[in-house]
């Protein structure tokens, strides 16, 4: 049996998967938190949210794991976590918090996660400039969704969608950048390295 560091080694990167997941589900919800696709249309995003957006990014996490990088394991199973609550939440329990009590409700669910995507975001000034942005823009986009949400508020809501689309593009140039760059042998795609020896 080889050593831990052997195996661990042998693994590709899942980083690459975990963030292509996270773009794509978070692309297509902020069109709808956008207000540039009509919501009658959400429903998409919940198979999304489970399938790429949660058990994809879940075993990214997992990987990250067994790679030892306790960053990319605890960001990836997050937020993989984070989108199969999103899905099992629609799916099986909004219908039972009452109208009243719903848009608090969701905004601190949003806010909680804006929270710990804000410590992840300090964490992540010892990865690159590109992770560096998509927990930034992410931070930001929670915040703007939950406060929305909160408020009743949908001017923000929308700016949040917006952010979330940034968010998106920016997830997806990480994970394209990691792809280009393995697949390439060079770095093709620049994400500027924020860790000092």
């Amino acid at each position: 049996m080889p050593p831990a560091d052997v195996a661990a080694a042998s693994i590709a990167d899942p980083a690459p998967l975990g963030l292509a997941g996270f773009a794509l589900t978070t692309f297509v919800l902020s069109m709808f938190n956008a207000g540039l696709v009509d919501k009658k249309g959400l429903p998409i995003v919940f198979g999304l949210a489970l399938a790429y957006g949660g058990v994809a990014q879940l075993l990214a996490g997992m990987w990250e794991f067994r790679k030892g990088n306790t960053f990319g394991a605890t960001a990836f199973s997050s937020y993989g976590a984070f989108w199969i609550s999103y899905w099992a939440f629609v799916t099986f329990f909004a219908k039972d918090v009452p109208a009243a009590n719903a848009g608090s409700a969701v905004g601190l669910y949003l806010i909680g996660w804006g929270i710990f995507t804000a410590y992840m975001w300090i964490a992540s000034f010892r990865t690159t400039a590109a992770v560096n942005l998509v927990f930034l823009l992410l931070a930001i986009t929670f915040f703007l969704l939950g406060i929305g949400e909160a408020t009743g508020n949908t001017g923000v809501g929308k700016l949040g969608g917006w952010i979330g689309l940034a968010t998106a593009v920016a997830a997806w140039y990480a994970s394209f950048a990691a792809v280009a760059n393995f697949t390439f042998g060079r770095e093709l795609v620049p994400v500027r390295q924020l860790r000092r020896a």
